[in-house]
């Protein structure tokens, strides 16, 4: 069931967010303080029941916690990047390093840990919503239309990755990175101009982002042949053209 506050009439073509927790109180004021700053929320108490809302609705991001009965929000997520590509920021009442890192390398878009301020996760998601629009007008006119490298084929425009018909599915942190590694194709990009394109971005989730890329795309990621690391700098993005 969609929740939104009564004081604000909240727009149909306002971003769609799906608030997972078990927590009543917390789905509850999620749904009025995310209305209250114009997004239209549905809320789900369970992965099972985040399945049914999904099953029948449109989402731009998902907003999941991790400790759930049933199906935590580790398995959920890893579940659901199989076939999807919906943003997620991931809540947590745990601050451990080794959760974030979990969390990334499953594909999710962000970390937030309870207790959080409320505007911390305004603004997390506010920066969500904007990477995966993926069209940068400011560059459109300069950069390529798309890059090759091996049997891959990369449309910088819609940030689709593909081998042959295949479909190569990205999430939107590795569709961030492989775009502006793109854009620069055989240059030297540094690690910490790809840091700061992620609100939680910093120099260890950047390196699983960039192993989670080497999985997709190189045969032997321990020896990559297309997306290398300039020691020291960062990475750099090895194109038939480059």
């Amino acid at each position: 069931m969609a929740v939104s506050s009564a004081l604000k009439p909240v727009p149909d073509e306002a971003p769609h967010i799906l608030v997972v927790d078990d927590d009543r109180r917390l789905r509850d004021l999620l749904a009025r303080f995310l209305g209250d700053h114009g997004y239209r929320v549905t809320t789900a108490a369970s992965a099972a029941e985040a399945d049914s809302r999904l099953a029948h609705l449109v989402f731009d991001a998902i907003v999941l916690d991790i400790m759930m009965p049933g199906e935590n929000g580790f398995d959920f997520a890893r579940r659901f990047r199989g076939d999807s590509n919906v943003p997620i920021l991931m809540l947590t009442a745990r601050a451990d390093s080794a959760d974030r890192i979990n969390g990334l390398e499953l594909g999710v878009d962000d970390y937030l840990s309870k207790p959080f301020e409320p505007r911390e996760l305004i603004l997390r998601l506010g920066n969500i919503l904007k990477r995966t629009v993926v069209v940068d007008t400011a560059q459109s006119g300069t950069r390529p239309d798309f890059v090759r490298f091996g049997p891959f084929i990369y449309g910088l425009a819609r940030g689709e990755l593909r081998q042959g018909e295949e479909t190569i599915r990205l999430t939107e942190r590795e569709r961030e990175i492989l775009t502006t590694l793109a854009e620069h194709a055989g240059e030297q990009v540094p690690r910490e101009q790809l840091a700061a394109q992620g609100s939680a971005a910093n120099d260890r989730t950047i390196d699983v982002q960039i192993n989670r890329l080497r999985r997709k795309i190189e045969r032997d990621p321990a020896d990559p042949l297309y997306l290398q690391t300039v020691r020291g700098i960062g990475y750099r993005l090895v194109t038939d053209r480059g």
